[in-house]
Order: structure tokens, then sequence, then C-alpha cells
């Protein structure tokens, strides 16, 4: 008698211990996904206001170069107008030799904007490509955290099943005795 009734104490302790381990797991599984979910949350934040903030550096740049180029122009014309009346005035026996050295310059200035043109379309290329970098990246890491987040729900899976299995064989053995 005394036996039994030390054995169904033993058996109700396991079961209180168990149920202890059980609800521990899962608050601790609900805390992992919480982790994971505000890391988650946190990291599309980020890549957000990074690639917001690219595309703000972006238009900022090529608004700058934009107007410098408009600058640039606007004074070549100005300069290249005041020339030519100088010249026009001082020389006009030399008109046609002035002609051409004013065609020459003026291919000059638009194969000088082309230069302009192509080295800012080549630093908006390597913005989009580091922009781009950056957000594989990220999206690496997000994949990464998906992976361990997956690991954790299988080992709290796991755990969960053994500790039913556990529980199982308590009531078996207990019912047994």
């Amino acid at each position: 008698m005394e036996k039994e009734t030390i054995v169904k104490e033993i058996v109700k302790a396991l079961e209180l211990f168990s149920d202890k381990i059980h609800d521990g797991m899962q608050e601790m599984g609900s805390q992992l996904r919480t982790e994971m979910q505000e890391m988650g949350q946190q990291l599309r934040s980020e890549m957000q206001e990074m690639g917001n903030q690219l595309r703000t550096e972006m238009q900022e740049i090529g608004q700058q170069l934009r107007s410098e180029m408009q600058e640039m122009g606007n004074q070549l014309r100005t300069e290249m107008q005041e020339m030519g009346q100088q010249l026009r005035s001082e020389m006009q026996g030399m008109g046609s030799q002035l002609r051409t050295e004013m065609q020459e310059m003026g291919q000059q200035l638009h194969s000088e904007i082309r230069d302009v043109e192509s080295k800012l379309e080549a630093k908006i290329d390597a913005l989009k490509q580091e922009m781009d970098k950056q957000f594989e990246q990220l999206n690496e890491k997000v994949d990464q955290l998906r992976d361990e987040l997956t690991d954790t729900q299988e080992t709290v899976d796991l755990l969960s099943s053994k500790t039913l299995q556990h529980e199982r064989k308590l009531r078996l053995l207990s019912k047994q005795s």
C-alpha cells in the first residue's frame, strides 16, 4: 500500500514536472517566433529605409548633375555668343575661318556633353549595382533567419513530441502500478 502511494506521488510529481517543461517549451517557442517576427519586420523596415535613402541620393545626384550640365551649357553658349560677336565685329574678312572654328568648337562641346552624360549614366549604373548587391545581402540574411526559425520550430516540435511520449509512458506505468 505504501509503495503504491509513493509510486502515485512520484507519477504526479513527474506529470507536474512534465507539464511545466511542456509549458516552458511552448513559451520558448512563442518567444522565438515573436523575436524572429520582430527581427524580420526590423530587417524589412531597414531594407525599405535603405532603398528610399538610395533612391533619394540617386535623385539628388542626378538633379545636381543635370543642374551642373545645364549651367555649363548656358555658360558655354553665352561665351560662344560673346566670342562670335566680338570676332564678327573685329574680323569680318575672316568670317569663313571663324565659322569653321566655331563648328568644330560646337562639335567638341557636344562631345564633352556626351562624355558627361556617359559618366553620369555610369555613376547611376554603379549606384544601381550597389543597391542590388545590398538588397541581395539583405535577402540572404532574411533567408538565413527563415532557416534558423525553421530549425528552431523543428526542435520545438521534436521536444514536444518527446515530452508527449514520456507523458504517455508515465501514464502507462502509473496504470500498470
